[in-house]
């Protein structure tokens, strides 16, 4: 705690700034220990901000270039989408389909007969056994009706049991009830299998609907049915609508009605997928090659908190614009990553999976920039690269996806990602991510290493200031002690 101090009363000087001087000298290195602190964690800064780079890119290879759905891509038309529309995967057949709709399938309903007459008063327990319009049956459903139920409560419940597959309303204006099945076909229907459940079900207004305890449509009703239609004049059905065939998946949608369905090669999807990925490796190269060969301007060094105090904001921007520049030039870890990228992208593609047409980027039109100024960036010849996707898009997907058990033998895209993590482990082991302690990585601790250097120099520097002002108050006492000597012998001679 610091004692009494006394400034300049009995000598007249200025203390408060000679000690303010002094110390300016003292703190010199505790200013060198603070920029170096704001040094690496710019440092650091950078380096997670080339993380995030390599991550989009990584991530983009993963979301476009590594599954086949996404990369292949059918092109399906329709001679007539009112009446049949039809998806395809990447493994079906280019061939023309002709689909004949006879008649859709649809599914069954069931309206009471009459109003219903249900009170509520007693707890029962509905029994029932559903058949799907697939002809698959369910065991015996079990439906608990409160004694506090009412009609509406009833019809809620028994549309929310989903092993019904049934959505059940009463119809305001008729007071008749209406249920229909959820999905499709001819085999749909609904078995009561006891009294107390056909007894409800005559309350809800079905009384003339019970037949061996199967519950009838009712004269407003309709029975499901099936699908019925002819493909390339096989006569065939479907419980469902939309159904596959060969990988490719059609929806009938009227019937009655013909259509034609067409498939090819979705050629400018797959073209367009590698162009991106290429211009994204350009983009993520020329950033990471820019930080690599960034003027260092050691001259510049962190702002002190007084130091900005005495600039204009621009200033401080412009300094500090210079101050972080080029504290990853050069870098080992992004200089390695890059070289080893472009490797990944020179060497050829080995393994039984490849064709040897298409083992190379510069066989699909993609090649590297004959400028050495532009330091691996790639090119591509639009016009060669959609030449070779149309002649066999599995061949290209296997130079971009090939797997294997060593480098080689992996496609390109396999490759890259591989470097990719390998780099941003390196970095991470450096620099950190957001969710590590500075413990787990090298700047982080020479961060720690720095903050607790600093700690120990503001407690010397506070102690260094204790001792000057002690001095300066032991000086002032003794002026003042001189004085009131010389003041008493003077009054003494007097």
């Amino acid at each position: 705690m610091a004692g009494l101090r006394i400034g300049g009363l009995a000598s007249g000087m200025d203390t408060d700034s000679i000690v303010f001087e002094l110390m300016k000298a003292e703190r010199l290195p505790l200013n060198k220990l603070t920029q170096n602190k704001q040094l690496l964690e710019w440092q650091r800064d950078d380096y997670r901000e080339m993380n995030k780079l390599l991550q989009d890119f990584d991530k983009f290879i993963f979301d476009n270039m590594t599954l086949q759905s996404n990369l292949i891509k059918k092109k399906v038309t329709s001679s007539d989408t009112s009446a049949v529309t039809a998806t395809a995967n990447s493994s079906a057949a280019n061939i023309n389909t002709k689909i004949s709709v006879t008649q859709t399938a649809k599914s069954a309903t069931w309206i009471s007969t009459k109003e219903t007459t249900f009170m509520s008063g007693a707890q029962s327990t509905l029994n029932l056994m559903v058949t799907n319009g697939d002809g698959t049956t369910t065991d015996n459903i079990e439906l608990v009706i409160e004694a506090t139920d009412t009609v509406d409560d009833v019809l809620s419940k028994l549309s929310k049991k989903t092993e019904l597959g049934i959505s059940a309303f009463r119809d305001s204006e008729t007071g008749k009830v209406v249920m229909t099945k959820k999905d499709t076909g001819e085999n749909a229907s609904i078995k009561l299998n006891d009294e107390v459940t056909a007894s409800v079900f005559r309350s809800l207004g079905f009384e003339d609907a019970l037949a061996e305890n199967e519950l009838n449509v009712g004269a407003e009703g309709s029975k499901g049915q099936n699908a019925k239609f002819s493909i390339n004049g096989l006569s065939t059905s479907r419980t469902i609508n939309t159904f596959t065939i060969d990988n490719v998946t059609y929806t009938l949608h009227k019937e009655n009605s013909e259509a034609t369905i067409a498939l090819s090669n979705d050629t400018d999807n797959m073209v367009d997928k590698i162009v991106q990925f290429v211009n994204k490796y350009n983009e993520m190269l020329e950033k990471i090659n820019g930080k690599l060969t960034e003027e260092r301007y050691r001259s510049y060094q962190p702002l002190s908190t007084e130091e900005q105090e005495s600039m204009t904001e621009k200033q401080v921007e412009q300094w500090e614009e210079r101050a972080k520049s080029g504290l990853i030039k050069n870098d080992s870890i992004l200089s390695s990553g890059l070289s080893k990228m472009r490797n990944d992208f020179y060497s050829p593609v080995s393994g039984t999976a490849v064709n040897s047409d298409y083992s190379q980027l510069t066989q699909i039109g993609i090649k590297t920039s004959s400028n050495y100024l532009e330091k691996g960036k790639l090119i591509i010849d639009e016009a060669k690269l959609r030449e070779a996707v149309e002649k066999d898009p599995h061949a290209v997907f296997q130079l971009f996806n090939a797997s294997g058990t060593t480098t080689e033998e992996k496609g390109i895209a396999r490759r890259v990602r591989d470097t990719i993590s390998g780099t941003i482990k390196n970095i991470e082991q450096k620099a950190g991510k957001a969710t590590f302690t500075n413990q787990q990585y090298m700047i982080g601790r020479n961060l720690t290493n720095i903050n607790t250097q600093i700690d120990r120099f503001e407690d010397r520097l506070t102690k260094i200031e204790d001792r000057y002002w002690r001095q300066f108050t032991a000086m002032e006492k003794a002026i003042q002690q001189s004085n009131s000597q010389m003041s008493y012998l003077m009054q003494s001679f007097a």
